[in-house]
């Protein structure tokens, strides 16, 4: 059976897609969960006006993440926090404090497009990615003080 593709679909092909497939591959589970249509020439023209409303949707995305971006790269970013004698600190600076941070600056991000691979644990200016979109990704420069007490 021939159908167009809704979505991606892992292993099958790309949004708007012809592909063929299983007959009941289609209809037990591409059908019903709509990430498929039956490929008549009707529903062609749907999925290929679907198709250029995504592409646009998908552009503008990507260029308010680019002007983010350029906003973002000469954010500094100070944290203050308990440390030792040699600069080790009490605990860690994760994605959580960054995000707060950035938040305190007027920055809505989520925690999860922070790229921090494993926490901060020592005093210093650190380098971190923020994914903003799968093509957009900006560098934020993260200054770890100790805190005075």
């Amino acid at each position: 059976m021939e159908v167009i593709l809704r979505e991606d679909v892992e292993k099958l092909g790309t949004r708007g897609q012809l592909v063929k497939v299983a007959s009941g591959y289609a209809r037990n589970f591409l059908l019903p969960k709509r990430l498929a249509v039956a490929a008549t020439e009707s529903n062609k023209k749907i999925v290929e006006q679907e198709r250029h409303a995504h592409l646009r949707r998908e552009a503008k995305v990507v260029g308010e993440a680019g002007d983010l971006a350029k906003l973002m790269a000469a954010v500094v970013v100070t944290i203050s926090q308990k440390a030792g004698e040699n600069g080790q600190l009490f605990g860690s600076v994760t994605t959580k404090d960054i995000a707060e941070a950035l938040e305190a600056q007027g920055y809505t991000i989520e925690r999860r497009k922070i790229a921090l691979e494993e926490p901060i644990k020592s005093l210093g200016e650190f380098k971190i990615p923020v994914r903003l979109h799968p093509e957009v990704t900006v560098e934020i420069a993260v200054n770890v003080v100790k805190k005075e007490e």
